[in-house]
């Protein structure tokens, strides 16, 4: 935990902040502070700053002179639209789109996606969302990405994708695709990113015909967390 991440029910009326369980569980065993110290800290999609320890019982921590002065660090300007992974794997992936700084993530349906990735408990919008918050604590910011799930990939595709995608550079990442990634886009983009074996043809052709170009990341084949991670070092600099 490189920042303790508050949320609005943290907060008393006295504008100090409470924090129990997990959190709690990591500044005692780890973190291991004395009463007057002061902690990074930050507001979920605020501001960060310190706080002070004011109070260190059994079971919470309370904290006192918060000072969030600092600014976030903006979201890239990307959008990704990812055949939904193994559960397994989606943990680890919604972490690391939190800590890159991802704006906005489509989990979204495709031939070879498994029926039963979908029912899922790690789905759930709670646990959907204490991924994100690790991957926030990890990065030290405040600011989390937005998460939506689309389950029909045809409809989100000819009924959606176009105002989603309106702004910016449109990219499927595909493996075999003649044409490079760029390097350094630096701008808005939506990138849509395969399941494991990647987009069939159809679902290929389908982003085409919505001015998406095919485009590879190299001739090494990458796990869906590795190539997420590629891309945005490659296009965000």
């Amino acid at each position: 935990m490189n920042l303790l991440l508050l949320q609005a029910e943290d907060l008393d009326d006295a504008g100090h902040a409470i924090i129990r369980g997990r959190r709690f569980d990591h500044i005692a065993k780890v973190i291991k502070p004395a009463i007057g110290d002061t902690l990074k800290t930050g507001l979920l999609n605020g501001n960060s700053g310190r706080a002070t320890i004011a109070t260190l019982a059994r079971d919470h921590v309370r904290l006192i002179n918060l000072e969030l002065n600092d600014a976030p660090e903006p979201s890239l300007p990307l959008v990704l639209l990812l055949a939904l992974p193994r559960p397994k794997m989606l943990r680890r992936i919604l972490r690391t789109v939190a800590t890159l700084g991802v704006e906005t993530l489509y989990l979204i349906n495709s031939y070879r996606v498994e029926k039963s990735y979908w029912q899922s408990p790690f789905l759930e919008s709670m646990a959907i969302e204490q991924q994100l918050l690790l991957g926030l604590e990890q990065a030290g910011t405040t600011c989390m990405p937005r998460v939506s799930l689309r389950q029909r990939f045809k409809p989100f595709v000819e009924d959606e994708l176009e105002s989603i995608a309106a702004d910016g550079g449109r990219f499927v990442a595909h493996p075999g695709a003649s044409a490079a990634l760029p390097v350094a886009f630096n701008a808005p983009a939506t990138i849509a990113i395969g399941p494991e074996g990647g987009f069939i043809p159809y679902e290929v052709g389908k982003l085409e015909e919505h001015g998406f170009q095919v485009v590879n990341l190299g001739k090494r084949i990458l796990q869906v967390e590795t190539a997420i991670s590629a891309i945005i070092s490659r296009m965000y600099i």
